[in-house]
Parts: C-alpha cells; sequence; structure tokens
C-alpha cells in the first residue's frame, strides 16, 4: 500500500470523480458544475497572477460530464447529472477528507445529491475491504449455497440474561445462522456486554453439540468512540462471533479503524441506524447505494443491513436492489453479505431470493418471533421457504409435509415468485 507521501509525490495524480443529480433553478447545468468544480477546489479561477494559476492547475477540479435530464415544460429547475473529478493532491486518503472534499459545504448548497464516487485504483488501496466478508462467514457456519437466515432478539429492554439467552437457544434451536442484538440494546446493568458474549457462547455451544447446527451471536458495541477499540478487543478475547456497530452514529472512519485491528480481527455487522436522515431524501443527501453499498463495503463491513422493500419502512426497490449489487459487484475487495430488513416473513423468500440472490441474508425480527410455534417455529419455517424456493416449489405445494410453514403462510400469506435458477 502506498503512502501519503508517496502517492502526493508522484508526477501524475489520480482523481475520484462524483456523480451528482442537481436541480438547478438558473437553468444552466453546465455552469454549475463549473462552479462546483472551482468552488469545492482552488475557490475562483478568476483575478489570480498567472504564477498562482500555474500553480493552483493541478488542483483544479474539472467537470467530465453533464447530462441534462428530461424535464417538464415550464419547469422552475433543470434536473442534470454531473461529474466532476477532484485530484487526489487535494486530500488525504481517507473518508472523512473524501467526503468533506466531494460533499462538505455542497452538501448546504440546495437540492443536490451525491449519487456515487468512482475511486481510482490508487485511492481504493488505502481501504481495507471487509476482513472475511461473504466467503469467510460461509466458511465459518459451513453453509454454501443458500441465502443465510438471521434473527433479531426482541422485547429485551429490562430483561435479565436469562431471558436473553433462552430467545438465543429457541432461535438457533430454530435453524438460524446468525442471531443479533437489537440496535438499541446498549451496555446495561442486566444484560452486560461480556456477559452477553459469555453465556450466548454458552448457549450456542449447547446447541451446536445437540444438533450439529452451528449459530452466530452478533453482540452490539457501543459506547464511546475512543473506548470502541478497546472494548471490541475485549470481546474478541472473550471468543465473540460477529460485532454489530451503529456505523452512522459514530462514522465511517471509526468503522475502518475497528475493521483494520488485527487485535479485534471479527465480522463487523454495519446496522443503517441514522442513514435515512443522509440519504432518504430523493433531491438532498447521498445515495443509499453509495453510503450503504459502497462506502460501507471500502471501510470494511462484512454484512450491511439495508430496508427492504416490502416492509412497512420500505425502500423503492431499484434503490433497495441498487445498495445490494453494491455489495456485491467485483471490485478490489471482498463482497459484502446484503440484508433486506423489516417486514420479514417466511412468504416473502421467494421474492429475496429472486430480488436478491443466493448471496443475500434473510433478516426477520417479528416474522420469527410472531410464528405461533415460537420462534423455533419461526426459524423452521424460514428454512423450509428456503430450501423449496431453491429447488423451484412452489409455497403452497406440499404444506402438509412443513407445519410450521404452513402456519407461517397462514398467518401472513405468500408472495409466489419465479425465483432465478430455478
Amino acid at each position: 500500500m502506498p503512502g501519503l507521501a508517496e502517492m502526493k509525490g508522484r508526477k501524475y495524480m489520480s482523481e475520484i470523480i462524483a456523480t451528482y443529480l442537481i436541480h438547478d433553478a438558473k437553468h444552466n447545468p453546465e455552469k454549475k458544475a463549473e462552479e462546483i468544480a472551482l468552488g469545492l477546489t482552488v475557490g475562483s479561477w478568476t483575478h489570480l497572477p498567472v504564477l498562482e494559476k500555474n500553480q493552483l492547475r493541478k488542483h483544479k477540479g474539472r467537470v467530465v460530464s453533464v447530462e441534462v435530464l428530461l424535464t417538464a415544460e415550464g419547469s422552475k429547475e433543470t434536473a442534470a447529472i454531473i461529474k466532476i473529478a477532484y485530484p487526489t493532491a487535494n486530500f488525504s486518503p481517507d473518508l472523512p477528507a473524501i467526503l468533506t472534499t466531494v460533499f462538505g459545504k455542497l452538501s448546504l448548497d440546495g437540492k443536490i445529491k451525491l449519487i456515487d464516487l468512482q475511486f481510482s485504483n490508487e485511492i481504493k488501496s488505502f481501504f481495507p475491504g471487509p476482513r472475511f466478508g461473504i466467503e469467510g462467514l460461509r466458511e465459518k457456519l459451513n453453509v454454501r449455497s443458500r441465502p443465510l437466515l438471521m434473527s433479531i432478539f426482541k422485547g429485551v429492554l429490562g430483561k435479565d440474561m436469562n431471558f436473553l439467552t433462552s430467545q438465543l437457544r429457541e432461535q438457533a434451536h430454530g435453524g438460524i445462522d446468525i442471531v443479533k442484538d437489537d440496535e438499541i440494546l446498549f451496555e446495561n446493568e442486566l444484560t452486560p456486554f461480556e456477559e452477553r458474549i459469555t453465556e450466548g457462547k454458552k448457549v450456542l455451544g449447547q446447541v451446536f453439540e445437540e444438533t450439529g447446527h452451528r449459530t452466530l451471536y452478533a453482540v452490539n458495541l457501543t459506547g464511546r468512540t475512543f473506548d470502541l477499540k478497546a472494548k471490541a478487543r475485549k470481546a474478541a478475547s472473550l471468543g465473540a462471533d460477529l460485532l454489530l456497530f451503529n456505523v452512522f452514529a459514530y462514522g465511517l472512519d471509526v468503522l475502518q479503524e475497528l475493521r483494520e485491528d488485527d487485535g479485534i480481527g471479527l465480522p463487523i455487522m454495519a446496522h443503517p441506524a441514522v442513514s435515512g436522515a443522509l440519504s432518504a431524501s430523493s433531491i438532498y443527501g447521498i445515495s443509499y447505494s453509495l453510503l450503504l453499498g459502497k462506502l460501507l463495503r471500502y471501510a470494511g463491513a462484512d454484512l450491511s443491513l439495508f430496508p427492504s422493500p416490502y416492509g412497512s419502512v420500505a425502500l423503492e426497490k431499484e434503490q433497495a436492489i441498487s445498495i445490494g449489487q453494491s455489495l456485491t459487484s467485483e471490485d478490489f475487495c471482498k463482497k459484502t453479505f446484503p440484508v433486506p430488513s423489516a417486514g420479514i416473513h417466511p412468504g416473502l423468500v421467494p421474492l429475496l431470493y429472486h430480488d436478491f440472490g443466493t448471496d443475500s441474508v434473510i433478516n426477520a425480527g417479528g416474522g420469527v418471533h410472531g410464528h405461533p410455534d415460537g420462534a423455533k417455529g419461526g426459524g423452521l419455517a424460514f428454512r423450509q421457504a428456503i430450501d423449496l424456493t431453491l429447488n423451484g416449489n412452489s409455497l403452497s405445494e406440499s404444506l402438509s409435509d412443513y407445519p410450521e410453514l404452513k402456519k407461517a403462510i397462514d398467518l401472513w400469506g405468500h408472495t409466489e415468485v419465479k425465483a432465478k435458477n430455478a
């Protein structure tokens, strides 16, 4: 990996290309693009002595392209997709510097949304990507050819360790691959962080001995920022399986610090809490595919949770699928598991498989715990739905052979989709 001094000393500087969606009230997106290219790099290009212009030339942003979008006649604004290249000579190779360069004060400048960032290979070399990624997590679980199944602790606030471990045991007996803390389960006296790890490890070890099925537990890493690395190292020393991390409450650079620390060395599951404040608008902020996709992957997340297109807290389907594609497309680093979440029940498995494929995680809370037979029955219903879908069978076929799935479909219904590769 090249050092910063080496990168700055090279004769030719690479670039990062930022793609934006703008809505320009002056109906001159070409001029707006040039203003951004100048304003976020050298400032004004006029009224400068020739010598100073020459010195600043290598730092000036450049407009790569301007594509005017179809706008209704008489519209008060012109929409356009613009691309601007920023020389790497302008910033240090870290995400805080990059985001400040390409979208810092610009994020305050009216209707403009950062859609994508195209990193040069030189800049990519400064980012680790996932430590384990899809293949590494599959190796841990010895699950090769199906989507993983994940569930969530529910109703644990104010409850003790016995309640939590009983939930964990029941979910593991239902064939769940990963169980994660609720993102709002913080350090507390009833279920302390370290005890959750040690007691969870005991329970999952017992279930493995009883059934041969391995379940991993993702413990929520929380607290003050400068305490996180020591806390994560302690988790690793206690034998933790994974860390759940509310990355957008802390920052992408904190995620990268945790990923790069070999004294931690654990898979990291990125939760999307707070990301809606950055991405939910169609005309402001940062696109979901960039924020919950590419940037999380580059910074080191092994799994990325995001709202599914199907629940009450839902993303538009094209946006959700674009996140999955960003996490799993070919790139310089390992692939990150997409985890579409919220509103998931067993009857949606064919749709999930159709939209997100084999390399995804099916994640359910109420769809597991709300099953008439409890969390074990919910887990079994999901596993039955996954097996039927992978075999190209309808969920409504032979339900007499799958009592747990039948109860789930009777409760929540199902969606038939011709699954990929079926």
